[in-house]
């Protein structure tokens, strides 16, 4: 699924088209109605004609609104540039398409909407400079479709472009660290706090232990919902509404990260590859205070320049942004910074979480930040095992394109950093590997995360098989082993040599359960040595009953109560013990029951290494 985002100048029918689309007003406020402005963002959804179905994100596009514009671009696929034909390229237009050039969308669509109040020469004209405002630009070279949503001209046309393009839009990757910036929060009576937001980076799944990474405030997940559409779990790349158990509304807010647990930490300090927009207005210069924008969160920052004494419009730059709030960042995050007027830059943070300010003008400084931004060394291999891993030494060799023996030696220092997590002796066991530190944890969080849904679907069950883990994690044998050892170290599961379970799981059986159960031994009791098979229990009670002690399964058919087999097979073992041998006639006669009983029981005791049958005859081992 792909997440589409307008953007544009105010006024020039970015929610009258999304409206047009997809029969959803986005504008939900009662003041962006009586307004006809939309001041927050809005959101809607629609089938394209190959059936694919889009989430579309409709921005404000008054420059009041800028932030909560910023809100909503930071996690879109495509960006729908919005030019009415009535007036052409507006003050709004040229700073939105600065916001998605910086952010690096480069699948782009310009839409010239209210073709119906212009004759078709004008369209033509404002196409032209439209053309001209897109050149040096991500939007460069981009389609452009003229629409009336009021005649509905050109909207087929604009359907068919957007599914053309997405066709050639690779899916979000999976890369097992789901982040969902959260844009909207809300209650819904009987079920409670839900959130909102594009999820990236990987999956989340309803029973799932969640972390809001701003405030390391964690919940699970109630419930998932898509499009208005209950889901189990979700890819990346899909709008969601998550149903939160354990959080209130007010300890939610837009900006925070809703993510898993023990990976994405809040930073004051980022170093980042800077960009000024080519019609700044003001150079941008040392420690200047800005506006610092990430995906839905902001905060005030301070710009510190290490390579220049200002940076003037179209310059790029090496700088360390302080942050007054601390926000959960990751390398590679994208970002905006403004003044209280206007956008001036952004760019790309290649280290979300530096351990010093730095001295400007240092040259080893920007070495270090040219080594991060282009990844080789140590740097490099937490890069490769983050996105490849587990590596063995030959994947890392490969990939790093580093000797086998400079890699064993940066793996030992990066191991004993903390940056790696090394499984096996590596260098010398053959199937040894490494995790990032990252990738470990968020492997056990899917170890947790898998455990946690089959407790949740499979209350009565010990624990999940542990070749379906397996199974799920997609790992090779001898690595599932040698992960297997470091889990249950880390108490994170509990190997119960067939299945695996999680620490604090134990079976409960309700009260309605307790009834059940209670009524089926009564049953069995009633006539132990001839049990009725009348009333059932499901499978599952059944285990449990087993696994408690309280019934024996001597055959599918054939159950009896505890006390009721002990006292059976006791009085058989002593009538061994007088007269040497038993028979089938002579045990049925004993307990005064019939052969469909007393035959599956003598075999179970057989099966039991109790007894072993001669000819017609039982005699003990």
């Amino acid at each position: 699924m792909y997440v589409i985002g307008t953007a544009g100048h105010v006024d020039h029918g970015k929610s009258t088209l999304v409206k047009a689309l997809t029969g959803i007003d986005p504008d939900r406020f009662p003041e962006e109605k009586a307004r006809e402005m939309t001041i927050d963002l809005g959101f809607a959804w629609m089938e394209l004609p190959s059936g694919r179905e889009v989430s579309i994100v409709d921005v404000p596009g008054h420059e009041r609104f800028i932030k909560n514009m910023l809100a909503g671009v930071g996690a879109i696929d495509l960006a729908l540039l919005i030019v009415a034909a009535d007036e052409s390229v507006m003050p709004q237009t040229r700073e939105h398409l600065a916001i998605l050039d910086i952010l690096q969308i480069t699948r782009g669509l310009v839409v010239v909407t209210k073709t119906d109040l212009v004759d078709e020469e004008l369209v033509e004209l404002v196409k032209a400079e439209v053309e001209d405002t897109l050149q040096g630009t991500s939007f460069e070279g981009c389609p452009m479709v003229g629409v009336s949503a009021y005649t509905s001209d050109g909207l087929d046309e604009l359907k068919e472009t957007m599914d053309r393009i997405l066709d050639e839009t690779n899916a979000r990757q999976d890369l097992g660290r789901p982040r969902l910036p959260v844009d909207r929060c809300f209650t819904i009576s009987g079920f409670g706090t839900v959130v909102t937001g594009t999820l990236i980076d990987g999956t989340l799944t309803v029973g799932q232990e969640i972390e809001l990474a701003g405030s390391g405030q964690r919940a699970r997940v109630r419930g998932l919902q898509s499009h208005k559409t209950k889901i189990d779990s979700s890819d990346p790349g899909v709008r969601l509404a998550v149903n939160l158990s354990g959080l209130s509304k007010d300890e939610v807010e837009r900006g925070e990260i809703l993510t898993i647990p023990g990976w994405l930490k809040p930073t004051y300090r980022l170093d980042a590859r800077l960009r000024m927009v080519k019609n700044a207005p003001n150079p941008l210069k040392h420690n200047q205070g800005v506006t610092f924008h990430l995906f839905t969160s902001e905060s005030s920052a301070r710009v510190r320049l290490l390579d220049a004494d200002r940076l003037t419009a179209g310059q790029e730059g090496w700088v360390q942004l302080l942050l007054n709030d601390p926000l959960p960042v990751v390398k590679g995050d994208f970002f905006v910074i403004r003044s209280s007027e206007d956008t001036l830059g952004g760019g790309q943070i290649v280290d979300p979480n530096p351990r010093r300010r730095y001295r400007r003008f240092d040259d080893d400084i920007v070495e270090r930040l040219l080594t991060l931004d282009q990844g080789t060394g140590g740097d490099i291999i937490i890069s490769v095992a983050e996105q490849w891993g587990p590596c063995d030494l030959t994947t890392l060799s490969q990939r790093t394109n580093l000797s086998r023996e400079e890699v064993t030696e940066r793996v030992a220092q990066l191991t004993e950093e903390g940056d790696l997590v090394n499984l096996g002796d590596f260098g010398g066991d053959a199937d040894a590997v490494v995790y990032s530190a990252q990738g470990w944890a968020i492997l056990k969080s899917k170890v947790a995360s898998a455990l946690q849904l089959y407790h949740t679907q499979y209350p009565l069950r010990h624990g999940v098989p542990a070749q379906e883990i397996r199974s799920r994690l997609n790992l090779s044998q001898p690595v599932y082993q040698r992960a297997l050892v470091k889990l249950v170290k880390e108490q994170v599961v509990v190997d119960e040599r067939q299945s695996l379970r999680l620490p604090d799981h134990e079976i409960t059986l309700t009260p309605k359960m307790e009834e059940e159960a209670s009524a089926y031994l009564q049953s069995l009791q009633k006539d132990p040595y001839s049990p009725s098979s009348d009333l059932k229990v499901s499978s599952e009670l059944l285990s449990v009953l087993i696994d408690q002690g309280k019934v024996v399964r001597v055959t599918d058919g054939v159950i009896f109560d505890a006390s009721a087999y002990r006292e059976m097979t006791e009085r058989i073992v002593q009538h061994l013990n007088d007269e040497g041998n038993i028979t089938v006639a002579e045990a049925r006669t004993m307990f005064d029951t019939s052969r469909k009983y007393i035959l599956p029981l003598l075999e179970h005791m057989d099966q039991q290494q109790i007894t072993r049958r001669t000819g017609d005859e039982r005699v003990l081992r």
